[in-house]
């Protein structure tokens, strides 16, 4: 683990991210004509003010081209904001990209930092030589990644060859090799069954809980938000409308969960005080009620009235709540913020 340097004397023993009133332009050249072109710009991140705790996991969330992506982008200085403050332990990311490299570990969704033709193990070896690791924390954290993310048949494997899930483990492992204070996490848990996220999202907790690493978490998984992470922040059109409790986010955007039903045989709609009948199918039918409230009691009270084969619980799609944010034009209240 690095140690704290000059530039987190002044910043702070508590602070590990700030932005202050961020701002990234796009300059855009559309054409308009034979021969000509029009340049407009594009805002992507407007005036965006937040900070994060060392050790605290946040989730960054908001609809596609909400900004989620640039402002990582800038936190990593792969990026420089137009306008604003941004700061990483102390450091400038665009003006000390490699000094704070060191210090970060990223995932990038789809795109991937392993090599597209060399086996797994030969990636990391890489990266270890990349990174300077000493060899006895190189040996404990291979070690580590390889057990909690189930990589050991896979090691041998070209890159190419893996699916995306086997892949996304794989880049996760890379991004911690270092032991990084800071992890940016762009869907960590896409293309992964069931089985796979729980340990990935049981690898997440454990990381934050006996190293303290500061994560940001992007996705459109609001599970891996539930069970991850205490805050979430909520960006759309550049700017954040949200940052508070996930229980906050839905009372505020009223959204809710759907529970499907599947009975041995067809009955008359459901009927409950705890959710509303949205859909009935044959035997299947639908029940919505408040995202912000547990399933326990509606699903103990159909399991003790009514034949049941099967539940299954569907989490709110954030494009939804968020449009119902702006539709309803809510006050979050106390530790929230609806812009």
């Amino acid at each position: 683990m690095s140690t704290a340097d000059d530039g987190d004397a002044a910043w702070g023993a508590a602070d590990f991210i700030e932005l202050d009133g961020v701002e990234k332009v796009f300059d855009v050249r559309r054409k308009t004509g034979f021969l000509r072109r029009e340049k407009r710009q594009v805002r992507a991140v407007d005036g965006i003010s937040f900070r994060v705790p060392r050790g605290e996991m946040v989730g960054y969330i908001g609809p596609n081209g909400a900004g989620k992506s640039t402002t990582i982008k800038m936190l990593t200085g792969i990026l420089t904001p137009s306008g604003g403050r941004l700061r990483v332990a102390g450091i400038d990311p665009s003006k000390e990209r490699t000094r704070l490299a060191q210090r970060i570990g990223v995932v990038f969704g789809q795109r991937t930092t392993l090599w597209w033709d060399l086996p797994l193990k030969d990636s990391y070896r890489l990266m270890r030589r990349m990174y300077r690791i000493p060899d006895d924390r190189y040996a404990a954290n291979m070690a580590r990644c390889t057990e909690l993310l189930d990589l050991g048949e896979l090691l041998d494997v070209p890159v190419r060859q893996l699916s995306l899930g086997q892949r996304m483990r794989g880049d996760i492992a890379a991004a911690l090799l270092h032991d990084p204070e800071v992890l940016y996490l762009d869907e960590p848990t896409i293309g992964l069954d069931v089985v796979s996220k729980s340990k990935v999202r049981e690898f997440l907790r454990d990381l934050n809980a006996e190293r303290g690493t500061t994560v940001l978490l992007t996705t459109h998984d609001l599970t891996d938000i539930e069970q991850l992470c205490k805050r979430v922040m909520v960006i759309d059109h550049g700017r954040l409308v949200y940052d508070g409790a996930l229980a906050g986010l839905h009372e505020v955007g009223e959204s809710e969960r759907t529970l499907v039903v599947d009975l041995e045989r067809e009955l008359p709609p459901i009927r409950t005080p705890l959710a509303r009948n949205v859909k009935v199918e044959g035997p299947r039918q639908w029940l919505a009620f408040p995202a912000s409230v547990s399933a326990a009691p509606l699903v103990a009270e159909l399991a003790s009235a009514y034949p049941l084969l099967d539940l299954s619980v569907r989490e709110p799609d954030i494009e939804a709540v968020i449009a119902k944010m702006y539709a309803g034009g809510a006050d979050a209240g106390t530790g929230a913020r609806i812009g």
